[in-house]
């Protein structure tokens, strides 16, 4: 079994969905995604040569190569996303099967709500929330009245009573719970609404007829998993920048966790490779703190049809790459490989060809400008990499394997 696992290296939007992409194709139908972390408001986007484009959330970055996916049971599942996104995938491609774990956490309308509310109740004090739910679905599943997985789907007068606890008893006492006791009319409307339940019911049938439901990493047809980790180490629910991170662990230990349930990772002939991902510079979705933050973007020529203006992240923003602050980071999360399995780690660095004229950095607290070889060249060194990728392009065709000693125009030409 041939595995890679890609993690995010800084606050998300790295290009996860590249290199995911990118591993995927090398098996294609052979090849399973699995989804190890957060939920589908990590968005990773993958354009392919002929300039389709499309923003995976639910579904994994590999499917335009063939390649299934698996929704363990770290992902939490969001029927209104979930039926939203396969609609819009089918306009483009055959969606590969898509597997979920019995043991996922469900969003519900409600959970959304919460968050908007108290998203906006912060005022200029949020955390950087996307506002779709995500860190409300694992509070409230911390409480089993109101605890909801894809296991409880099936037994629909139990569902229906769940969601009715929800609404009406988890709501109000959770909000209280965090300083509102006052709801506008609008709000009160949108709670009170039929019409949101019954949509919400609807999809979450969709999402139960299109799915195929496991009780854990499905692996017979497989030769190839490949692990698509969601947002950033700096964003990991333990790191310093609480509270503007994530409730979940964007690191290695899902992914060796869902190896380790499936009896994998600890032969000597299971080996990981492990693939960190930045790009070359900083960037910032959301509240919290940015180091080296820039007034504007680094390289005028930058566009990112993703990351627009939201209602609850702002603008993206963007930053010069600190090389020792990546480096510790990526070394912490090595630090957590379980005894007894074995990893190989590199870095993918993307957005290369971005870089116009001098590239800029961060090393020992000071901003240096190099060019973008020697950039590259100090990266992988900083970061001790063992294998060494970089992109010159949105497409996994512009992805380069990087050698220890190589020139640049030769590796873009």
């Amino acid at each position: 079994m041939k595995i890679d696992i890609v993690i995010g290296a800084n606050f998300g939007d790295e290009g996860k969905g590249l290199i995911t992409d990118f591993y995927a194709a090398q098996s294609g139908k052979k090849a399973l995604v699995v989804r190890h972390n957060s939920s589908a408001q990590a968005g990773h986007t993958v354009t392919l040569k002929d300039g389709t484009r499309h923003v995976f959330g639910h579904i994994g970055a590999g499917s335009f190569t063939g390649a299934a996916t698996y929704l363990s049971k770290f992902y939490i599942c969001n029927p209104l996303l979930f039926a939203k996104e396969y609609a819009q995938l089918t306009k483009l491609c055959s969606v590969p099967d898509i597997y979920v774990d019995r043991r996922c956490m469900i969003t519900t309308p409600y959970d959304i709500i919460i968050n908007q509310i108290i998203e906006d109740h912060r005022g200029d004090k949020r955390h950087g929330s996307c506002g779709v739910g995500f860190g409300e679905t694992i509070e409230r599943n911390l409480h089993p009245a109101f605890s909801l997985t894809v296991a409880d789907l099936h037994d629909l007068p139990s569902f229906l009573g769940k969601l009715t606890s929800i609404r009406h008893e988890w709501l109000p006492k959770r909000l209280i719970a965090l300083g509102v006791h006052k709801l506008s009319p609008e709000w009160i409307e949108r709670i009170e609404s039929d019409d949101l339940l019954e949509d919400f019911i609807d999809k979450t049938g969709f999402m139960l007829r299109t799915v195929k439901q496991t009780s854990g990493l499905p692996l017979n047809g497989f030769s190839h998993l490949v692990f698509e980790g969601a947002q950033g180490l700096m964003l990991d629910q333990d790191h310093v920048y609480f509270p503007h991170v994530t409730r979940s662990y964007t690191g290695i230990q899902n992914a060796f966790s869902v190896l380790d349930e499936a009896g994998l990772g600890r032969s000597p002939v299971s080996k990981a490779n492990v693939t960190y991902v930045t790009r070359s510079y900083l960037t910032r979705h959301g509240a919290g703190p940015l180091p080296f933050e820039l007034e504007k973007k680094p390289y005028d020529g930058i566009v990112d049809m993703t990351n627009i203006k939201n209602d609850y992240q702002g603008h993206l923003r963007y930053g010069w790459l600190d090389m020792d602050m990546l480096a510790q980071t990526i070394q912490k999360d090595q630090a957590l490989l379980p005894q007894g399995m074995q990893a190989e780690f590199g870095l993918a660095v993307t957005c290369v060809d971005q870089i116009e004229g001098m590239a800029g950095f961060v090393q020992d607290g000071k901003i240096y400008h190099a060019s973008p070889q020697e950039f590259l060249d100090r990266l992988y060194t900083a970061t001790d990499a063992s294998f060494r990728h970089a992109s010159f392009g949105p497409t996994r065709q512009d992805v380069r394997f990087i050698q220890p000693s190589w020139n640049l125009r030769a590796s873009t030409s």
